[in-house]
């Protein structure tokens, strides 16, 4: 299996995460709210909906278009931080995160 398949498998179960914890949204959020200048938009996003709003959607399109990939690539150390530990959904989705962040970091893993 290459690589773009294994990291698009990765998207679909970052997904399939959100909505087994109910955290998929149907609506969209505010457009102001995806024209943050903070990294993961944090000052304006729940972590989980950066991750349903801008990193699945923009992943899918790079894919898509087979554009080039990001060179590195790292969300889970902020997921460790962001998410508390009381979420249900936080360990598997930092599992997903780490194992997608390997794609991108090789040396790292």
């Amino acid at each position: 299996m290459d690589s773009h398949t294994q990291i698009r498998q990765h998207l679909i179960i970052i997904e399939q995460i959100l909505r087994d914890h109910a955290l998929w949204q149907e609506t969209m959020p505010h457009p102001a709210a995806l024209d943050s200048t903070q990294p993961f938009c944090m000052d304006t996003l729940d972590p989980v909906e950066w991750l349903q709003w801008v990193l699945l959607p923009r992943m899918h399109a790079l894919l898509d278009s087979e554009r080039a990939l990001p060179g590195e690539f790292a969300v889970a150390p902020y997921y460790e931080m962001a998410l508390d530990g009381s979420r249900r959904e936080r360990e598997p989705l930092l599992a997903v995160l780490l194992s997608l962040d390997a794609f991108f970091n090789p040396a790292d893993s």
